[in-house]
């Protein structure tokens, strides 16, 4: 039997059953291989990953991809911290009026860790979703 490829134009409708097990074997083949192939690629991308990691970078942006699937850290970790944000923010404002990125850089420099790419957007949000703790003065300025 002579080994035949389908090809979109032709199609499997004019194939015998025979030639679509052929075709069902070869493409399970393919399958596999581009499997392997991939899981060495992801291999590399992680170890890349840890390496920027290791040299104080960070992974992600505007879109976060987690290759190696549910429980897998890649060597990152939450920081921890003494107290939580609200805390820290109620803090750094107690007696002032500041703007979102002031508070946000102010409440790093008195020790809050955060590995967030955006923070200054978590600490407006957070200023917004808890008004007994958070007074807005005007727009933009909060205070304790």
């Amino acid at each position: 039997m002579a080994k035949r490829t389908v090809t979109r134009s032709r199609g499997l409708s004019g194939l015998s059953v025979g030639d679509l097990q052929a075709e069902i074997a070869r493409r399970e083949r393919q399958l596999g291989k581009l499997r392997k192939k991939h899981a060495a690629a992801m291999k590399k991308v992680e170890a890349i990953e840890r390496e920027i990691i290791a040299n104080g970078g960070g992974i992600g942006g505007s879109r976060r991809l987690s290759f190696g699937g549910p429980g897998v850290n890649l060597g990152r970790k939450r920081p921890k911290n003494d107290m939580n944000l609200v805390e820290a923010l109620a803090k750094t404002l107690k007696g002032k009026t500041m703007g979102v990125t002031e508070v946000a850089e102010a409440v790093q420099k008195n020790g809050y860790k955060t590995s967030a790419a955006n923070f200054r957007t978590i600490v407006n949000q957070t200023l917004i979703k808890h008004p007994k703790t958070f007074k807005k003065v005007a727009r933009g300025q909060y205070s304790a």
